[in-house]
């Protein structure tokens, strides 16, 4: 079983999917720690000048402003997290203090002390068929992205960036992580390719628990004193122990907004 915050995204994707069945065959639809706090190669090198000290978090209005709205990204559904998809850094632990940051991103947790923060849902739309096999298959062949912008005074966002890459290079070989009290090991952290904002990294995420292989993906992308924090998970592909490519769609809108 993956750990509870990883189910909880898992379920929402399925909900969220299932909840596009009938407008998807109706219409074409709108497009304490164990080891504690600590703080790869870039795909996007990382900027030379990041924000200045002293700029200014946006504001709680103006991070709403570009976050995901519906619409934004075609053949996606875009909706506001609630608070059970919500996860705080307290309750994710890890096995090795330098693992945590990266824990905590993946887990969709909020990285330091932000100003402001706001969180999405991004499903994509399942194919039309008559067959409702076809169908209920197409529905778990979609991939989910619980989207984190963060807004951050001063260096904060550049900061938080640049943990999480020490984080990923560090544990790149593995770390066990405990989230809502529920054990999982992550065997290998994978950089890979993505562009987008100021400074941009991805990561593939190969995950093992009770014998069952999955991936993640975890992407992040600065634009100024903002960090938009991405993870995406596909559940039939992931169920099997497969791969999958990033949320290209969902990556470039983010990137549009933040622009």
């Amino acid at each position: 079983m993956r750990p509870t915050a990883i189910r909880r995204t898992a379920v929402a994707a399925t909900v969220m999917s299932l909840a596009l069945l009938t407008a998807a065959c109706g219409s074409d639809g709108d497009a304490g720690k164990d080891g504690g706090k600590a703080a790869g190669s870039a795909s996007a090198a990382p900027a030379d000048k990041g924000a200045d000290s002293d700029a200014k978090a946006l504001t709680a209005a103006e991070l709403e402003k570009v976050s995901l709205a519906d619409g934004d990204v075609k053949d996606h559904k875009v909706a506001k997290a609630t608070a059970a998809d919500a996860i705080e850094g307290d309750a994710v632990t890890v096995d090795k203090a330098a693992c945590d940051p990266f824990a905590d991103a993946l887990m969709g947790a909020k990285a330091g002390k932000p100003a402001a923060s706001t969180q999405r849902k991004v499903a994509g739309l399942p194919k039309k068929s008559d067959d409702p096999a076809k169908m209920l298959e197409s529905v778990m062949d979609v991939t989910t992205t619980l989207t984190t912008l963060s807004a951050y005074d001063g260096k904060g966002a550049d900061e938080a960036l640049a943990g999480l890459r020490t984080a990923a290079t560090e544990c790149a070989s593995g770390f066990t992580l405990t989230a809502a009290g529920s054990k999982q090991k992550v065997t290998k952290i994978a950089e890979v390719p993505v562009k987008g904002g100021e400074e941009a990294v991805a990561w593939t995420v190969s995950i093992e628990a009770e014998g069952v292989k999955s991936a993640m993906k975890l992407i992040q992308l600065r634009q100024g004193t903002t960090l938009a924090s991405m993870t995406s998970l596909n559940l039939r592909v992931s169920g099997q122990g497969g791969d999958f490519e990033l949320p290209t769609a969902v990556i470039d809108a983010q990137a549009a907004k933040l622009a």
